[in-house]
């Protein structure tokens, strides 16, 4: 008997003492790692929808918690839902209302809270705004969009920095390397793992070439849409996949192919494309070019005798090529990082999120992009899972938002909320609770600028959506979301829908005042931008252009 306790004394100081650690250190409040791609369309996950794409390590998260499918986002655009996520407020309170204005670092966020309050905390991928990102204790975040292929990063601790390599690979191989070298076991730890992918130019992984620009992809049924008997910021928006989206800087048609067949540029067209092959090293462009020199020859014997019908299919074709091509890779490492924290003992007492900063329009309507209120980018991916927390395989239509996200956390790791924190907390959600939402709001600020979708907001509920645009055009939309899951009709005049109209009128009125946003805060927004307007620091529109689309 005392030999046997010898041995195993000896044993165990033979250990590694990391494991040792983490078996009597394990902290007692949940980890939490977020991961968020940018414009990742719920169509593009096949636990949404199996019609495009396949995502076995993403859906993996559903399949082990919740899948949410009628999340959705308070302002469709990237810098602003970020900021609605850290913050745990709507834009017209956190003050980034849109790309343009910047974001008031005077904000509270929820990583401060939690840093605070005793967590380790990490940031790795795409902030989109600021270059130190407060209450992190490590982050390596891409400046502004960021590069797909070696891509510069700003660090906490080294500076600016350049890596070789894909950046959905890069980004992971960093949070793979923090949660090896510096997380530390005696601490619950907040990890925020944050994609490029797939935001516009859709650079593909290299591996991947081949395999997606040789698949075809079936096309939306309002594809072809024609606006019959919509408003007229449906008609002028700039998102039309044949009109707006660039030959050359989105679709990988080469400016000299373009030249030959005098097709004209769209917006920054050439130079978007050479920007992102100049980062290319030899090696990079060979594969490229082995891919894209097949597709241009081919597609120059065929355009001259291509209708705009024929246009329109192939440039959504090429665009499903990429943006898919470039989710593959965000799947492939979603799966490295869970496959990681599987083998490290890690998932059992870790609440994950994976979502994305707004949907897509993946050719619903003719369009890309997002910014509007319809549900393509409206809507956005949630799912979400927490071993012994979480029953795994529920699916839920809660009208849940990223507003939610700060308090839910917060709650999860025992912090008080602020007051003027705006979310309503997921735990009961999660945990089967009462949880109780009918109705939520929605606000966008941004134009005019690229892409020309009117200032609008909007009460949604399960049923319907009650839109109003009020500027340049003052008009209203009501969608019946039942009735119409494809939303192409305004039935707002239809007398049918007068008590209904009335109610959501109510319902948007009662939002307002609780969310504390009024028309005095729209025409502040407005004012600001007109003055930026008439000082030439409007990105994307020409000063004229500006100062004659704010006129009334």
């Amino acid at each position: 008997m005392k030999k046997t306790i010898f041995y195993f004394l000896l044993g165990s100081l033979l250990l590694p003492s990391t494991i040792l650690f983490s078996q009597t250190k394990q902290p007692s409040r949940p980890n939490i790692i977020f991961i968020m791609s940018d414009d990742h369309a719920y169509q593009a996950i096949s636990a949404y929808d199996k019609r495009l794409i396949s995502t076995p390590n993403i859906d993996k998260i559903a399949k082990n918690g919740v899948l949410f499918t009628n999340a959705s986002v308070t302002n469709s655009i990237c810098a602003p839902s970020r900021a609605t996520i850290l913050t745990g407020k709507h834009s017209h309170l956190n003050g980034k209302v849109d790309n343009h204005f910047s974001f008031d670092t005077s904000n509270v966020t929820f990583p401060q809270l939690l840093q605070k309050g005793g967590y380790q905390t990490a940031m790795f991928g795409k902030l989109h705004f600021g270059n130190s990102p407060k209450g992190f204790d490590q982050f390596k975040i891409l400046p502004d969009q960021g590069n797909y292929y070696n891509p510069d990063f700003i660090t906490k601790k080294e500076g600016k920095i350049n890596v070789t390599g894909y950046v959905t690979d890069i980004i992971t191989d960093m949070t793979i390397d923090w949660l090896q070298k510096e997380r530390d076991p005696a601490k619950p730890f907040m990890l925020m793992y944050l994609h490029k992918a797939p935001h516009r130019s859709w650079l593909m992984a290299e591996r991947h070439l081949k395999e997606m620009t040789s698949t075809a992809f079936p096309e939306p049924p309002t594809l072809f849409d024609d606006y019959t008997g919509r408003t007229g910021a449906v008609k002028e928006a700039e998102m039309n996949i044949l009109q707006h989206m660039s030959w050359s800087g989105d679709n990988k048609i080469y400016p000299k192919t373009m030249d030959s067949l005098h097709i004209p540029e769209i917006g920054f067209d050439k130079r978007r494309f050479e920007a992102e092959m100049g980062r290319l090293n030899p090696t990079q462009k060979t594969h490229f070019n082995a891919v894209y020199d097949l597709i241009n020859a081919e597609f120059s014997k065929a355009y001259p005798r291509m209708t705009d019908q024929d246009k329109m299919r192939w440039k959504y074709q090429r665009y499903m090529q990429d943006y898919l091509g470039t989710i593959k890779a965000v799947d492939e490492n979603v799966g490295r990082l869970l496959d990681y924290l599987e083998a490290n003992h890690l998932l059992e007492n870790t609440l994950l999120v994976y979502t994305s900063d707004q949907g897509f329009y993946l050719g619903e309507h003719g369009w890309f992009d997002k910014r509007f209120i319809y549900d393509e980018s409206f809507k956005t991916p949630l799912l979400v899972s927490w071993p012994n927390q979480i029953k795994a395989g529920q699916k839920s239509d809660a009208l849940v938002q990223n507003l939610d996200f700060a308090q839910t956390f917060l709650e999860a790791a025992g912090i008080q909320a602020p007051a003027d924190m705006q979310g309503q907390s997921l735990l009961p959600l999660l945990k089967n609770q009462a949880w109780e939402r009918d109705a939520v709001y929605y606000h966008y600020y941004e134009y005019p600028a690229e892409h020309m979708v009117n200032r609008h907001y909007a009460v949604i509920t399960k049923k319907y959506k009650l839109i109003h645009y009020y500027f340049k055009e003052d008009v209203w939309e009501l969608i019946d979301r039942e009735k119409d899951p494809m939303e192409l009709k305004n039935v707002y005049n239809d007398p049918a829908y007068s008590a209904i109209k009335k109610t959501l009128h109510k319902q948007l009125a009662e939002l307002r005042v609780k969310y504390k946003d009024n028309s005095a805060l729209s025409q502040n927004y407005i004012d600001r931008f007109l003055k930026d307007a008439s000082e030439g620091k409007v990105f994307g529109v020409p000063k004229e252009k500006a100062l004659q689309m704010m006129k009334k």
